[in-house]
């Protein structure tokens, strides 16, 4: 009676193993329509970015600094925390699409560059709720740079792309900018 005792102990700690493995998975294969997917879109949207750094309500302020930031001549180092507004046309008070919300970061000893990091989120029409995100290098004094879209939520879920920055104008004196983009994006 001891064995089979023995024999039905183990038999149970290993069924309980068993059945543990198989609770916890790491990865599992799932129907891509399941998730929703449909067939891709490309959509191209055309907006404004208002990068306000002086007056009295900036949406981009400086938020760190490396000690030789002030000595180099393309700012290396200066980090700056965002909240810009997108609009429809180039004039401030046009109607405001979404905002630009994330970093920016002086990022080259030689050139100004700028490593971006930040998310559209937009507040209009059938993208109301949706964001894509900019990761990649912005050469400032191109005439036209190009940024990848790696990824978005809601209607961009899954998202991939570019955007093209192109200045419309930057006043020298306060650090002012409107650039105007031209994004593409597939997405489902």
């Amino acid at each position: 009676m001891a064995k089979t005792h023995k024999y039905t102990i183990f038999t149970l700690f290993i069924l309980s193993s068993l059945l543990q493995t198989q609770t916890h998975q790491f990865s599992r294969k799932l129907s891509s329509k399941s998730l929703g997917f449909k067939k891709e879109k490309l959509s191209h949207l055309h907006f404004y970015f208002h990068d306000i750094v002086g007056g009295d309500h900036p949406t981009a302020v400086r938020v760190a600094q490396a000690n030789m930031t002030n000595t180099s001549r393309t700012g290396f180092g200066a980090t700056f925390m965002i909240d810009d507004p997108l609009t429809v046309g180039p004039e401030r008070n046009s109607k405001i699409v979404g905002r630009a919300q994330g970093i920016y970061a002086s990022a080259c000893l030689t050139d100004t560059r700028l490593l971006m990091a930040l998310n559209y989120v937009f507040l209009e029409g059938k993208y109301n709720g949706s964001t894509l995100s900019i990761l990649g290098t912005n050469h400032v004094f191109s005439s036209v740079r190009e940024m990848p879209i790696v990824g978005g939520s809601g209607l961009f879920r899954f998202a991939r792309g570019y955007a093209l920055a192109k200045t419309h104008m930057l006043n020298f004196s306060n650090g002012d900018a409107v650039v105007e983009y031209n994004v593409y994006v597939l997405h489902y």
